[in-house]
This record gives C-alpha cells, sequence and structure tokens, in this order.
C-alpha cells in the first residue's frame, strides 16, 4: 500500500505538468500558455504580466495550468491581452466556475458575463468549453456546442479582457484563430 501515495503524487505531477504544456489547435494561437501571463497586462496602469505568474495581489494566479481568479482576493480589477486581436476572430477555452461565478469578458465593445443568470446551461465546478465566434461585426457565444448568445460588436478591433468580479472560475486552454 506505499506505492499507492507515491503513485497518486506521480499521477497529480503528470497531469499539472499536461495541463501546462497546452499546445493549440493547428491553425490556432495560444492566448494563454498555461505557465504565465505572458502576452497579457493589467488594465490599471497597464503593467505587462509577461513571465509572471499573478496580478493584483493574487485576484489572477496560475495554478495547474489554469488561470484563476480567487475570490477570496477582493478587487474589481482587469488583465487584457498585450495586442488587440484581429475584427474577426474566434476564442476558444475551457472554464470551470463556482456556484457564485460572475466574472465578465470583454472584447470588441461587448461584455459577456459568465454567470448562472447569464447562461442558463451553465454547470457548477464542471469544465465546460466557451467559444467566441467574431464575424462581420457579429459575435456567436458558443457553450459546449450550444449556442447560448449573439450580439452585434460595437466598434473597432480591441484586445481581449477578463474582468474579476464575483466568484470563483479557473481557464484553460486559451486560443484564438484569425478569421
Amino acid at each position: 500500500m506505499r506505492s499507492l501515495p507515491l503513485f497518486l503524487g506521480y499521477t497529480l505531477l503528470a497531469a499539472s505538468a499536461l495541463a501546462a504544456d497546452f499546445q493549440p489547435d493547428a491553425g490556432h494561437t495560444a492566448l494563454f500558455n498555461g505557465k504565465d501571463l505572458s502576452g497579457w497586462k493589467q488594465t490599471k496602469g497597464g503593467e505587462s504580466l509577461d513571465g509572471k505568474t499573478e496580478a493584483y495581489g493574487k485576484r489572477f494566479a496560475v495554478a495547474d495550468g489554469a488561470l484563476v481568479i480567487d475570490p477570496k482576493v477582493k478587487g474589481d480589477v482587469h488583465i487584457e491581452t498585450q495586442k488587440a486581436l484581429p475584427k474577426n476572430v474566434t476564442i476558444q477555452f475551457e472554464f470551470k466556475g463556482d456556484a457564485k461565478c460572475n466574472n465578465d469578458l470583454f472584447l470588441h465593445g461587448m461584455k459577456f458575463d459568465i454567470s448562472s443568470a447569464n447562461i442558463k446551461e451553465l454547470k457548477v465546478d464542471t469544465w465546460q468549453t466557451l467559444v467566441i465566434a467574431v464575424k462581420d461585426g457579429k459575435a456567436t457565444y458558443t457553450l459546449d456546442g450550444k449556442a447560448v448568445k449573439t450580439m452585434a460588436t460595437k466598434g473597432e478591433p480591441t484586445s481581449f479582457r477578463v474582468r474579476a468580479e464575483f466568484g470563483k472560475i479557473e481557464i484553460r486552454k486559451m486560443q484564438m484563430k484569425a478569421e
């Protein structure tokens, strides 16, 4: 029985390493590498997060290949990609939120709430896949293959921004494809 804890330890270590070694799908570019916040910046002050594993006093932190918003750390703060994304773009990622999750995504003048009030199909503490497809001034949000919302974009291309508002959320395997 002594080998069971050792086996579990190696299994957890291997799972953590796999999560951090995310490779985007063919034709896609990673927006989050699972290891650090390279390519992102704080919106307050615009500080680059290249090589860093946390922002805003660990409100945003990288853990086990995921970007984690910690609800124990207070603050209504945002991080965003350092570069604007193309006008026509598809963003895809997996996320897992807790029962109090109400965190926002901003892209091309749109705000999308990741909350049970906004997404009826939201499952608590379960990994789900969200795809945001923006084409010719219209954005379609698809959760686990089912369209949940469509809205018009506003203005010119912008960065992709994540807002820490309420509850915990983990985000992994974030990638984009210019259309």
